[in-house]
């Protein structure tokens, strides 16, 4: 018995050693996020001539530039990035992914948060020591060495619509001189976005980027008709997966032990059946409207008598060391439909692939207009799960209706359907596991790395352009 239990103790040793180094593995390839690349589905101007001359140049790219780096032709230019704020939020996220590419092929990269709060903030203290890590320096948003910066750089790439506010607070005279050379990268969807002190500059720039379709529409229409100002030449720019989220979304060890370990954390058994919401809590995101309708899901199966393992939700994105009023009400809600056993918080994370390995389906709720692209939906598809959706924004140019995953209406109308779906994907598991097959299928046709840094080097290589003509 000795014998047997020291054998029994060296496996859970070598079981918890793996994994940890699994996730050292995991923390150290993605220390300032665990997905932050861009693959781009497509790059379009809005006219539909120059979109399709647009489209065969990135095919003639994509021909030519199999086996190099098609970024090299940024080595030793100048970049200058300019955030409206360096956090764990998306936006910050992906121009610091952004600025790592470039300086993987040797740009001069340069990078400036315009908004930094006055006390010492460890996130922004550890996200500019990786940024000194790997070469990319850091400059104040404010005095003589900013504007000098600005007006020597090759690009200025200003990161989402708030980012226009240093336009003016800090080059002031020298706008005029800077507009030529830059990209505008937008990520907001949300109407309160549209002011004229934000971006009253966008005419003049030299392109505008911008996560979806849907968006690029929706900023064209708006600023046209709220602003009366037109869009600058716009490409639209589809996320994608990292080499890194792909390895461990293929390796099915991995995965296998990153289920067990969170399953267990999470005391869920491995029959049971998992649906996911992966997303910072707020309103705007759904959450309420997500729990609403899985506990519809558990009464549809109740009525029903239907026969089926134990449901669970997740919401992960919860913040444990400050609780907003919306999640307090949330954990209410669990608590006064006696959800407890069914539902799990868990703190927020950038390291997302071990829940992507543990859940059976993931829930994007966003509600309104939608998210502007989604990236943890194509994440999602990369480790083979259906994805439940709100039909709106990026979302629906990601989830093939019907194929690899189902989607519903957005607001209250929505509620009914989605517990519908919880339930059609409950009962059905090869309907579950096909869709999952067929999502990992459009991210390996069109949301990986390569897609993208094919398909950014076609964009930036007309803005520099641009800039030389001008």
């Amino acid at each position: 018995m000795a014998k047997q239990s020291a054998g029994m103790g060296c496996l859970a040793l070598q079981k918890r050693r793996r994994l940890l180094l699994l996730l050292a593995a995991l923390s150290l390839s993605t220390a300032v996020a665990f997905v932050l690349r861009m693959a781009f589905d497509s790059s379009f101007v809005l006219q539909a001539r120059e979109r399709g001359a647009l489209e065969k140049r990135f095919e003639l790219s994509l021909r030519k530039q199999n086996t190099s780096n098609p970024l090299s032709f940024m080595k030793s230019k100048l970049v200058l990035l300019v955030s409206h704020e360096l956090s764990l939020s998306g936006g910050p996220l992906l121009l610091l992914e952004l600025a790592f590419l470039l300086r993987g092929v040797g740009a001069e990269v340069f990078w400036i948060t315009n908004q930094t709060p006055p006390e010492t903030d460890e996130i922004i203290y550890s996200l500019e020591h990786k940024m000194s890590d790997r070469g990319v320096q850091v400059l104040s948003a404010k005095g003589k060495e900013a504007i000098n910066t600005a007006l020597k750089a090759d690009l200025v790439i200003l990161n989402t619509a708030v980012a226009g506010k240093w336009l003016d607070a800090v080059l002031k005279e020298n706008v005029p001189h800077v507009l030529p050379k830059v990209l505008w990268w937008i990520h907001e969807m949300r109407g309160h976005y549209f002011k004229m002190e934000y971006v009253k500059h966008l005419p003049l720039v030299a392109g505008a980027m911008i996560d979806s379709h849907v968006t690029a529409e929706y900023w064209k229409n708006r600023t046209q008709e709220r602003l009366k100002i037109r869009m600058p030449e716009t490409y639209v720019v589809h996320l994608g997966n990292s080499k890194e989220l792909m390895e461990v979304a293929e390796d099915r060890v991995a995965k296998r032990v990153l289920r067990e370990h969170v399953r267990e954390s999470l005391r869920l058994r491995n029959e049971d059946i998992v649906f996911a919401l992966i997303n910072s809590v707020s309103r705007g995101k759904g959450q309420d409207l997500f729990l609403r309708a899985f506990h519809e899901s558990l009464q549809l199966i109740q009525e029903q008598k239907l026969q089926l393992p134990s449901l669970h939700a997740v919401i992960v994105g919860s913040d444990m060391a400050a609780q907003t009023k919306f999640e307090s009400e949330l954990r209410n809600f669990v608590n006064m439909k006696k959800m407890q056993n069914h539902v799990h918080f868990v703190n927020k994370t950038l390291t997302v692939a071990p829940y992507l390995a543990t859940i059976d389906v993931l829930v994007q709720n966003s509600q309104t207009r939608g998210e502007c692209f989604g990236r943890i939906t194509i994440e999602a598809m990369a480790f083979q799960l259906p994805v439940l959706g709100t039909s709106a924004g990026g979302t629906t140019e990601i989830v093939v209706n019907g194929s690899t995953g189902l989607l519903h209406p957005v607001g209250k109308e929505g509620v009914i359907p989605l517990a519908k779906n919880i339930v059609k994907l409950a009962t059905h598991v090869e309907r579950r596991l096909t869709m999952g097959k067929r999502g990992y299928e459009r991210v390996k046709q069109m949301f990986l790395e390569r897609h993208m840094a094919q398909r950014i080097a076609v964009v930036l290589k007309e803005v520099l352009q641009k800039t030389k003509n001008h």
